[in-house]
């Protein structure tokens, strides 16, 4: 089976339907969107605590996992990536979060013209619809909706409290250039219903006869021609056909699923590629390389006199009552984020701008899928904004069934093992704040016993684990190495681009879906600018 377009889209997730949107919007073009995964048409997909449910579920997840890691103490986690249309956006954590200013002026002084903040924030504006309206810093009427939680909690208002006490101000807003403060996080959700991709970008336009979408079919390889894309490969009810292009293919398939196709095509490492029996048919060594994830540290608290998610979810009163709330209002446990509260700050004196971010969280438990713990507890899980560790992504075998080895390799830098030492510290400081004492809070992980230097930085790749943030696969820059051009053009190949987190040369300063979508903007606008009639 033969078909043509004159723009093929890889990957339905949270930059892929944004791109569909524009790119099929003027008509004037035929564009093609494939996903791997099925419909988002699921229930805990929308109910905003589904992601419990997501995350590990085949239906809705690929289902990887990292290499054992050395930092982690020889640990592999699992490393959800979306399987589902919308991507990442139908099963994350929903905060939207942007990075700091000094991220994007990072990328243009590493001479990536066009991607300083500045540049950026009007990509942001023009697809959001915040609750705040248009301002300086936020866009109204936009497909992406911004709003405040629907929920509250006692002991969280004093964790914010404890904050200031310690240092940090309250602010209103994280997403204003510089994040250095103490907040509610913003979601993106709609009357307490999860906003993904699907709903803002690709659900209005589906009926475009101009785009033609296909769900269930994976891309095993793009089709080259003397270096010049002429189309993909897809595997689609247990067929192989070919999909071909009149002008550009766009890889949205983040920064596990981009590196994947190309090295199944042929771009890549010849050294990798030859070892399976691929043929190299463009050479760039950094395809895979550089990838860099936020590692979180889970530090939890055991409070007294304190109400938090662990004796509502235990209680089958409390289960009762948590459904009802949130089958006659949208609001209460069930319309929560992962995490609620956000603290940005600094890991000692020599940083201008935070390095750290804390998700504060009323709940406990040992490991993400597991029982909350049976007594009142607090999480404040804080990540390493600006992790100096590197790792890679590569493929392990010529099927593309077969997922590739992902190591992060985190913790192998030292400065990232100091700020998670000093990470760990700052938590120990604003839990022994005025604001918490009525709670008597008692270190329940790591445990107060670890004090040295040395014993925090073991302990550290005891309770690290991904906050599922992997970025740089195929970092753009100015060099002839870079993967990607600061257009998003794959070097050394004719008509391809990669519009994902994995274009990223460092990574933002935070939750990485709205800058994803920010890249998915500014990509759609360069793929048009370049293929006028």
């Amino acid at each position: 089976m033969s078909q043509r377009y004159d723009f093929i889209i890889v990957g339905a997730g949270t930059a892929g339907c944004l791109l569909a949107n524009r790119l099929s919007a003027n008509g004037k073009f035929s564009v093609a969107l494939i996903e791997a995964g099925g419909s988002d048409n699921y229930h805990w997909v929308h109910i905003p605590v589904g992601y419990l449910y997501c995350m590990g579920n085949k239906r809705t997840d690929w289902l990887y996992k990292t290499t054992k890691q050395e930092g982690l103490n020889g640990r592999e986690l699992n490393y959800p990536r979306g399987k589902v249309m919308g991507g990442c956006s139908s099963i994350n954590g929903m905060i939207y979060m942007r990075g700091q200013a000094a991220d994007y002026d990072q990328w243009r002084q590493m001479g990536n013209d066009g991607w300083s903040w500045d540049d950026v924030l009007p990509y942001f504006k023009n697809m959001e619809d915040s609750y705040e309206g248009e301002n300086k810093f936020h866009g109204s009427g936009g497909e992406w909706k911004v709003n405040q939680q629907r929920l509250s909690w006692d002991v969280l208002d004093h964790f914010k409290e404890a904050a200031v006490e310690a240092g940090i101000p309250e602010i209103d807003d994280f997403n204003e250039g510089n994040n250095f403060g103490v907040s509610y996080f913003k979601v993106n959700q709609n009357a307490g219903l999860r906003w993904n991709t699907v709903k803002g970008f690709l659900k209005p336009i589906k009926n475009r006869k101009n785009l033609t979408i296909f769900s269930k079919c994976e891309v095993s390889k793009i089709i080259l021609d003397n270096k010049k894309t002429k189309g993909v490969e897809v595997f689609r009810n247990g067929k192989l056909e070919e999909i071909f292009v009149n002008r550009e293919i766009v890889l949205a398939s983040g920064s596990i699923g981009s590196p994947k196709i190309l090295e199944l095509s042929g771009i890549g490492n010849p050294k990798i590629l030859k070892k399976l029996g691929i043929k190299t048919e463009v050479e760039n060594k950094n395809i895979g390389e550089n990838l860099q994830d936020h590692l979180q540290l889970r530090v939890i608290y055991k409070l007294e006199n304190a109400k938090t998610l662990n004796e509502k979810a235990n209680s089958l009163l409390g289960k009762l009552g948590i459904g009802l709330e949130y089958a006659f209002k949208r609001s209460g446990p069930m319309s929560m984020a992962p995490s609620q509260l956000g603290v940005f700050a600094m890991s000692d004196n020599s940083y201008d701008t935070p390095n750290l971010q804390f998700h504060v969280q009323p709940l406990s438990l040992d490991k993400f899928g597991e029982p909350l713990h049976n007594f009142p507890g607090l999480t404040a899980s804080v990540c390493n904004l600006n992790p100096q560790s590197r790792g890679n992504v590569h493929i392990v075998s010529r099927n593309h069934r077969d997922a590739p080895s992902i190591d992060p390799n985190y913790l192998s830098a030292e400065k990232d093992k100091i700020v998670a030492v000093q990470s760990i510290k700052l938590a120990r400081r604003i839990i022994s704040q005025p604001a918490m004492k009525q709670f008597n809070p008692q270190e329940f992980t790591p445990g107060i016993q670890y004090q040295s230097e040395e014993d925090l930085k073991k302990v550290a790749g005891d309770i690290g684990t991904t906050i599922f943030h992997p970025v740089g696969t195929c970092a753009m820059g100015n060099s002839i190495s870079s993967v990607t051009d600061s257009n998003l053009k794959v070097r050394g190949v004719e008509g391809l681009r990669v519009a994902d987190a994995s274009i990223m040369p460092t990574i933002t300063s935070g939750n990485t879906n709205a800058p994803t979508l920010m890249i998915a903007e500014k990509a759609s606008e360069m793929i048009l600018n370049s293929n006028k009639i």
